[in-house]
């Protein structure tokens, strides 16, 4: 069965961000980001998130040596796709992707402005 959770807890850091009623994004920094595809397997989506910390991990210790951070991102890239964060939909109601717009400029505006004050500044932040 597909997991889907009211507010995003990214990265495990406790931090709550309004998540779209439809799942596929959260708002942080005033932008929709696509969340993972809830229905990958629980293993499947684990492996990916190690694989995207290692690789983050890898990004940050390649400091300044240019093929190494190169290879890192891809590694991101690789890891993010495979958790339907990039890359292709994962939804096939034919919906477009806003990943990075402004909630208040796509048809997700009606529901942005009837978050409340508090929801909308997690969103913002």
């Amino acid at each position: 069965m597909p997991r889907r959770q009211e507010g995003s807890d990214l990265a495990g850091m406790g931090r709550r961000y309004p998540t779209t009623p439809d799942g596929r994004y959260f708002v942080a920094k005033g932008r929709l980001w696509r969340c993972s595809d809830p229905a990958l397997p629980e293993a499947e989506r684990d492996e990916a998130v190690r694989a995207l910390m290692r690789a983050r991990r890898a990004v940050r210790d390649a400091r300044g040596e240019r093929e190494a951070v190169r290879a890192a991102r891809a590694r991101v890239d690789a890891a993010k796709r495979r958790l339907g964060e990039r890359g292709p939909v994962w939804w096939t109601d034919g919906a477009p992707d806003v990943n990075r717009h402004a909630p208040w400029n796509t048809s997700y505006a009606d529901w942005w402005a009837g978050l409340t004050e508090d929801e909308r500044g997690a969103g913002l932040g």
